[in-house]
C-alpha cells in the first residue's frame, strides 16, 4: 500500500449544511469535535467533523458546535455532545496544570526496541527507576515483556520475574508506578502489591481475561490503541482514516470497559504511536491529537524514540533519537496530552519547563514538582 494511505482527506466547509450532504444524510454521519487552542490551553474555536462517504470539516465556536448538535438526530447528536463535553473536561485539565505530566520507561527486558538490556537486571532496573523519578518523572512504567514490531511474546511466569521485585522496590521508595502488561495475571499480582496505575498497549484485549480481572480493582487503566500483534502489526497497517479510526475504537474500548464496571475515572487513553501505523500515520495521529479530547479521558503520547522519528531526521539508532523525540514530545503536550510517555525524562522535564514558562508565563512546572504524581485520570 502507498505510504500515505490511511490518513484521510478532510474536506473544509463554510456552511454546517454541507456537512449532511457529504453523507447524503445527517443522520448517516459520525460527528466529531476537534478543538483549536492556543499556548496557553485556552479554546480558540472547534473544528466539527462530519465522517460519511466523504469527510467535512466545519470551523466554529463552542456555541456553533454545541448548537449544531442540538438540531442534529438523536445518534450524531449524542456524538458531537459527547465530544463537546471531553473538551470542556480536558479544559479544566489544562486549568489545573503546568505541562503534561512525564512518564518515565524502565524496560526489564534483553530486547526492547531502544534499550534493551540496558535495565535487565533488577538492580539495573531499580537504579534506573530511581534515576527517572528523580529527573522528574511523576510515574515510572515497568515493563518485562518487549511489544516492539516483530517482538514474540513472554510466558507469564518469567515476566512477573522480571518485574516483582522492581515493583516492590520503587513502591517501597513511595514512587508512583504503573504495570506495563498485556496479562491479566500480571495486572491483578501487581495491582495487589499497590500498583496504582496498569498500562496495557492491547485495551484489555490481548488477555480474554483481563477486562474481568481489572473491573473490580482500584487501580487505573490506560488503554492502547494497536492494529494486530506485535508480531505482525507493522507489516501491512491499514485505515480508511488512521485518525478517525483509532478514536472510534478507543471510544468502543472506552465503552466497553465502563459497560464492565470500570468507571471512566480510572480510564485514560493512548492513541498507540508506532502500533500498527506507517510512519505517515503516526504523524497524522499526532497532528490531530486534539481530536482525542473527545474521548473524555486523559491523554497519554508515547513517541520517544519511536521509528517515524527516525524516518524524519535519518537517525538510525534509537538510542541516538533525542532531538526528534523531544520534538515530538513537545507538539504532542502542546495538543493536549495530558501524559508523555518517554526515555529521556531529564531532557524531556526541561524542554517542558522552558516551554510551558513560555507559553503560560509561569515558571511553575513539573520540573519543580518532582514526586508529585498526577492522576491519569484527574
Amino acid at each position: 500500500m502507498d505510504r500515505t494511505d490511511g490518513i484521510g482527506n478532510w474536506v473544509r466547509v463554510d456552511d454546517p449544511r454541507d456537512l449532511g450532504r457529504a453523507t447524503g444524510a445527517g443522520d448517516a454521519a459520525r460527528f466529531h469535535a476537534r478543538p483549536l487552542r492556543d499556548t496557553g490551553g485556552d479554546l480558540l474555536a472547534v473544528d466539527v467533523i462530519a465522517r460519511g462517504a466523504e469527510t467535512r470539516c466545519w470551523r466554529t465556536g463552542r456555541d456553533g458546535a454545541m448548537a449544531l448538535a442540538a438540531g442534529l438526530p438523536d445518534l450524531p447528536g449524542r456524538a458531537l455532545t459527547a465530544s463537546l463535553r471531553g473538551i470542556e473536561a480536558a479544559s479544566l485539565r489544562f486549568g489545573n496544570r503546568a505541562a503534561a505530566a512525564v512518564m518515565g520507561i524502565v524496560n526489564v527486558t534483553p530486547d526492547s526496541f531502544s534499550d534493551g538490556g540496558v535495565a535487565a537486571e533488577h538492580a539495573a532496573a531499580i537504579a534506573r527507576g530511581r534515576q527517572l523519578a528523580a529527573e522528574g518523572a511523576s510515574i515510572i512504567d515497568v515493563g518485562g515483556e518487549s511489544t516492539r514490531p516483530g517482538a514474540e511474546p513472554v510466558a507469564e511466569s518469567e515476566e512477573w520475574r522480571r518485574v516483582a521485585p522492581v515493583l516492590e522496590a520503587l513502591l517501597a521508595d513511595g514512587l508512583s508506578v504503573s504495570i506495563d502488561t498485556r496479562k491479566a495475571g500480571i495486572m491483578t499480582a501487581a495491582a495487589a502489591l499497590g500498583v496504582p496505575i496498569i498500562n496495557d498497549v492491547s485495551a484489555l484485549t490481548h488477555d480474554p481475561a483481563a477486562l474481568d480481572a481489572v473491573a473490580p480493582l482500584d487501580a487505573r487503566i490506560v488503554l492502547m490503541h494497536a492494529q494486530g500483534d506485535p508480531t505482525t502489526m507493522q507489516q501491512n497497517p491499514t485505515y480508511d482514516d488512521v485518525v478517525l479510526d483509532v478514536f472510534t475504537e478507543l471510544q468502543a474500548r472506552i465503552d466497553t470497559c465502563i459497560a464492565a464496571g470500570i468507571a471512566r475515572q480510572r480510564v485514560s487513553a493512548d492513541p498507540g504511536i508506532g502500533f500498527g501505523k506507517t510512519f505517515p500515520q503516526n504523524l497524522a495521529l499526532l497532528r490531530h491529537l486534539p481530536l482525542f479530547e473527545g474521548l473524555g479521558v486523559p491523554l497519554l503520547v508515547g513517541a520517544s524514540r519511536k521509528g517515524f522519528v527516525g524516518w524524519l531526521t535519518g537517525v538510525k539508532q534509537a538510542g541516538d533519537r533525542l532531538g526528534g523525540s523531544l520534538g515530538a514530545a513537545l507538539f504532542a503536550g502542546a495538543q493536549g496530552a495530558d501524559i508523555l510517555r518517554v526515555h529521556d525524562v531529564r531532557e524531556t522535564v526541561e524542554a517542558l519547563t522552558v516551554f510551558g514558562a513560555a507559553g503560560h508565563g509561569s515558571t511553575g512546572g513539573r520540573a519543580h514538582r518532582h514526586g508529585q504524581a498526577p492522576s491519569p485520570s484527574a
